[in-house]
């Protein structure tokens, strides 16, 4: 559309501002509603203008249905492993023997979050403690790996010392090293001990995972193996 002679043409910037700044435009000419013919994104054939609409909307609640789906799956998944935490604390909680948390946390955390593989290494233990099985095997490149994690890493096996740890080093496709320490986890500097996770689904632990739920069980699992030291 050309506008007259000397003048810039008309854009459909234009035309959609026009459109957008007289709202009573389509009250007057109330006839181009009805005559305005579309193409059905469900096929070739035209549609009206109403009808176009009438299939947006019905698009877009079908979308915010979706979502609200994802919530509600997300909320029940993120309600379960609450309950999961809970009941893997609990059980911290109820072992006596200072000797035993150990075996209970990685116990604990093949049972209740159906991790496939689980280990676990202390050190800097108090000598009560230094001949378990727990506190031996570990080299000064481990406990330095470690005390330089500031998260846990999560991805593949890069053929860690610390999956040598676990019952099946050869079925550990994907990790999690969670480093344990005295204060805040995500502080790198000192730790005093290691919890690895493993899984044959190279997936289960992504490196583009969040750890927020792992850092969780890092600091409680610390918190509770302070007795050992």
């Amino acid at each position: 559309m050309k506008s007259t002679s000397g003048m810039n043409p008309i854009t459909e910037d234009d035309i959609a501002n026009f459109l957008a700044n007289t709202p009573d435009f389509f009250e007057r000419h109330a006839q181009l509603l009805a005559s305005v013919q579309m193409t059905s994104p469900h096929g070739n054939r035209a549609v009206s203008l109403q009808e176009r609409q009438a299939q947006m909307l019905r698009d877009k609640i079908k979308g915010l249905e979706q979502r609200i789906m994802e919530m509600v799956r997300h909320s029940s998944e993120n309600g379960s492993t609450s309950e999961r935490l809970h009941r893997w604390s609990l059980n911290l909680l109820r072992t006596g023997q200072a000797a035993d948390l150990p075996d209970c946390v990685v116990a604990q955390m093949r049972e209740q979050f159906h991790v496939p593989q689980a280990a676990i290494k202390v050190w800097d233990v108090a000598p009560a403690f230094a001949d378990s099985a727990f506190a031996q095997g570990v080299s000064d490149d481990a406990k330095a790996l470690a005390a330089s994690l500031d998260q846990p890493y999560c991805g593949a096996n890069l053929g860690f010392e610390a999956t040598r740890w676990l019952p099946d080093v050869d079925a550990a496709a994907s990790v999690a090293l969670l480093p344990l320490r005295d204060g805040d986890i995500r502080t790198a500097g000192s730790a005093f001990g290691m919890l690895v996770l493993a899984s044959p689904d190279a997936t289960r632990f992504d490196s583009g995972m969040g750890t927020e739920f792992l850092e969780r069980i890092a600091a409680l699992a610390s918190a509770a193996l302070l007795r050992l030291r």
